[in-house]
């Protein structure tokens, strides 16, 4: 080999292990995270941890006929209406998504809503928003295991007279693995009164 030749190699395998180096040079390691930003970082996790209260609402999951009755006046018959109820879990089960397809005063009615346990809170909550309506429905509430209800707590505008509130209170009652029922009640001069109930049977 011609001490050309020589050089010529020599210098490629020296530009080549450069490259090496650059290429297999390890990134800096990350700053360590003080003790508050640990915390904040543990804080998150438990806010976003899945807990027995977020599991127990996979009992809801499915498909379900429903029966509707409604009181406009308690002591009047209630109108009577059936339809179908849907529930899926939502990112691994942290939220329960309820879509209600039924009929109302002749026309169709479609609703949606959120089931779930607020972590940071301590409580269950419920949304609701529908087809009839512009509003947006948001309570909290509790689980009662011996009796298997749950009972929440709301105020929404009163729809003749939208500057008030009415108090409402809403129970969901587990009978057996395939049947639960809903019940609404308002309060309404310091009375408070059924207004509807419908009752979920499983498919």
């Amino acid at each position: 080999m011609t001490k050309t030749k020589t050089a010529a190699l020599a210098a490629a395998l020296a530009l080549a292990s450069m490259g090496a180096g650059a290429d297999d040079k390890q990134p800096a390691a990350a700053p360590a995270m003080t003790a508050e930003q640990q915390a904040m970082m543990e804080a998150y996790a438990r806010a976003g941890e899945i807990r027995t209260e977020q599991k127990q609402l996979k009992y809801f999951e499915g498909t379900w006929s429903s029966a509707t009755k409604m009181w406009m006046d308690p002591k009047a018959p209630p109108q009577e209406s059936t339809g179908t109820a849907k529930m899926s879990s939502l990112y691994d089960g942290r939220y329960l998504v309820f879509t209600q397809e039924s009929e109302y005063g002749g026309q169709k009615f479609q609703g949606q809503g959120l089931m779930g346990f607020d972590n940071l809170k301590g409580k269950f909550f419920s949304t609701w928003v529908d087809s009839m309506s512009t509003g947006f429905w948001l309570s909290y509430g509790t689980y009662d295991a011996a009796k298997k209800v749950y009972t929440f707590h709301g105020e929404m505008p009163d729809i003749a007279k939208p500057t008030t509130s009415v108090k409402v209170r809403q129970l969901f009652r587990i009978i057996d693995d395939n049947h639960y029922a809903f019940d609404w009640y308002e309060t309404r001069g310091g009375k408070e009164n059924r207004s509807m109930e419908i009752t979920y049977t499983r498919k």
